[in-house]
C-alpha cells in the first residue's frame, strides 16, 4: 500500500521501507553523469528537504524531470530508503514523478539564494517558499498553538471580540476609521457650509447617516470587550487582529498586528504577573521542543544567541521590581542614556534593555507606574501617584507584555477618564460593569509579532507576519 505522507514523515528513519507519495516544491535539481538526478523537495512541513533519486529510465525523465528547477511543483511516488548522504536519514527512490507545475527559470524570482529581506517583502506571496519564512511560519504556528493550549488548560474561555468599535481603549486616537459614506461627497457638502455632527473626530461629516449612525474605527485592542465577559464568565482571553494608524516606519511597528489579551476576574496584579510569566515560558519551551530544526537555523543564520536566550528565560525566575526602584537603579548606574530617567517619564527601550541585559541579567517585571503615563482603566494605588500596572521586560527587545489590575471602583474610574479627556458617557457600558456586581480583575496584552520577533531574532517586525501592513503598503 502506498501512503501519502509529508516530507517531515518521509525524512524519519522509521519510514525506511515504506512505499510513499510525497508532494511539494522543488528546491534544487542536479544531474549525475551516471544517469539519474537528485531532486530536493520541500512541502513546508519541516525545515529540511527530502532527496529524490530519479533514474533516467523513468518515462518522463528527459521530457519533464530534467526540466525541473526551483519553484516547480511535483508529486513523487517511491520507496523510502536509508540515505548514505551526510545529514539526512532517508531518501526516496522514485518510481514515478508527476510534474504538477513548472516555474520558468527566467522569471521565477527565487532561483538564486541570498535575497535580501527588503526584496522578499516585495514578493510576500512567494517568500514563504524560502527557508527563513517557512521557518517563521512554523514557529508562529507553534506559538499560536501554545497560547491556546496554555489558556484552555487553565480554564480560560476564548472570546471573539469585535474588530469594528466605537471605543478607543488606549485613548491615543491613532485609529483607522470605518465608514460607508461617500467621503468625497461629504467633503463637498461640508465645503458648501452644511454643518455635520459636532464634538467627534471628523466634525463636519454627518456620521448619523453612516452605517453605524456614529463614527466607528478598527479596534486597537479587544481588552474592554474581553473585560465584559470576564465579569460574567471569570476567565477569558481574546486573540485577534488589532490596528494602529500611526505613521511609523520603524522595525518595531505595524499597522495591523495580532494581540493575545487575557482578562480574569478575581485576579490581582500578582496573579497577572504569574500568568504572563507562565505564558511566555510555555511559548518559548514549546518552540524549542517542537521546532528544533527551525530554531537551529535562526541560531546559525539570524542571531547566534536566540536558543541560549530562550533557554535562559525558561529556566529563570522573573524578578519583580517597582518602577520607582528601577528609576533609582538607572539614575545611579553611571550609564549614559539618550533619554532622561526622571521619575514620571516612561521608560525607553534603552532603559529596559539595560535592566534586563546589564543590571539584572534576566527577565524583569516592572510594576506600579506613575498614573500620568498609563491608561484610565488601570487601578489606582493608595498613594494616589501610581497605578497597578506591570510590564514584562526581556533582553534584546525590552517590553514584551503590558498589563494591569483594572480599576473596579466606579468613582475612581470616572475620575481617571475625565483626567484623560474621555467622556464617561461614551463608555456607559464599560462603567456598568462597575455599577452591577463589580469585581477585582486583571489582564494583559502580548503582541504576537513582538514575541515571534524575539523568538527568531529577526530584526524587522515586517518579516514575522505573513503580509505586513505598514504606511504605503497594503498590496498583498
Amino acid at each position: 500500500m502506498t501512503d501519502i505522507v509529508s516530507v517531515a514523515e518521509a525524512r524519519r528513519a522509521d519510514s525506511v521501507g515504506r512505499e510513499v507519495v510525497v508532494q511539494g516544491w522543488v528546491r534544487t535539481r542536479r544531474d549525475s553523469k551516471a544517469g539519474f538526478s537528485f531532486i530536493e523537495v520541500n512541502d513546508g512541513s519541516c525545515f529540511g528537504n527530502i532527496q529524490i533519486i530519479a533514474e533516467a529510465a523513468l518515462p518522463n525523465y528527459e521530457s519533464e524531470i530534467k526540466r525541473l528547477s526551483p519553484g516547480c511543483c511535483v508529486g513523487v511516488t517511491g520507496l523510502v530508503k536509508a540515505s548514505p548522504g551526510k545529514g539526512q536519514a532517508t531518501e526516496i527512490q522514485a518510481a514515478a514523478v508527476v510534474v504538477h507545475g513548472l516555474a520558468d527559470v527566467k522569471t521565477y524570482p527565487l532561483q538564486k539564494k541570498g535575497h535580501s529581506f527588503e526584496f522578499l517583502r516585495t514578493i510576500a506571496h512567494l517568500r514563504p517558499r524560502t527557508n527563513t519564512f517557512g521557518a517563521i511560519a512554523r514557529v508562529r504556528n507553534r506559538a499560536c498553538n501554545s497560547i491556546h493550549q496554555f489558556f484552555q488548560e487553565r480554564g480560560f474561555l476564548y472570546v471573539h471580540t469585535p474588530i469594528i468599535t466605537a471605543s478607543d481603549c488606549e485613548g491615543a486616537g491613532a485609529m483607522f476609521q470605518v465608514t460607508a459614506l461617500d467621503l468625497a461627497a461629504e467633503v463637498e457638502r461640508g465645503e458648501k457650509g452644511v454643518e455635520g455632527e459636532k464634538g467627534v473626530k471628523g466634525a463636519g461629516i454627518d456620521f448619523s447617516k453612516d452605517f453605524f449612525n456614529r463614527p466607528a474605527y478598527l479596534t486597537v485592542s479587544g481588552q474592554l470587550e474581553a473585560e465584559t465577559f470576564a465579569c460574567a464568565l471569570s476567565k477569558t482571553y481574546t486573540f485577534g487582529p488589532t490596528f494602529r494608524a500611526e505613521n511609523s516606519n520603524t522595525p518595531r511597528h505595524l499597522a495591523e498586528f495580532w494581540m493575545v489579551e487575557p482578562e480574569a476576574a478575581f485576579f490581582d496584579l500578582q496573579d497577572d504577573m504569574e500568568l504572563a510569566e507562565g505564558l511566555l515560558k510555555r511559548i518559548f519551551r514549546d518552540v524549542l521542543q517542537e521546532c528544533p530544526e527551525d530554531m537551529r537555523f535562526f541560531n546559525q543564520r539570524i542571531d547566534k544567541t536566540v536558543i541560549e536566550t530562550l533557554e535562559h528565560i525558561v529556566e529563570s525566575e522573573f524578578l519583580r521590581v517597582s518602577y520607582s526602584d528601577a528609576i533609582d537603579i538607572l539614575r545611579k548606574s553611571g550609564q549614559r542614556f539618550e533619554f532622561p530617567t526622571a521619575w514620571g517619564n516612561d521608560l525607553q527601550v534603552e532603559h529596559e534593555r539595560f535592566l534586563t541585559e546589564t543590571h539584572f541579567r534576566r527577565p524583569v517585571i516592572l510594576y506600579d507606574y506613575p498614573r500620568e503615563i498609563k491608561p484610565f482603566y488601570m487601578r489606582m494605588n493608595d498613594d494616589g501617584r501610581t497605578v497597578r500596572a506591570m510590564d514584562v521586560l526581556v533582553p534584546k527587545v525590552g517590553e514584551i507584555v503590558g498589563g494591569s489590575q483594572r480599576e473596579e471602583r466606579l468613582d475612581l474610574l470616572e475620575r481617571r477618564m475625565r483626567e484623560q479627556g474621555l467622556d464617561p458617557e461614551s463608555y456607559w457600558w464599560y462603567l456598568d460593569l462597575r455599577r452591577f456586581g463589580t469585581v477585582p480583575h486583571a489582564g494583559f496584552g502580548l503582541g504576537l509579532e513582538r514575541a515571534i520577533q524575539f523568538i527568531t531574532g529577526m530584526s524587522n517586525i515586517r518579516d514575522v507576519i505573513p503580509f505586513p501592513r505598514t504606511p504605503g503598503n497594503a498590496e498583498f
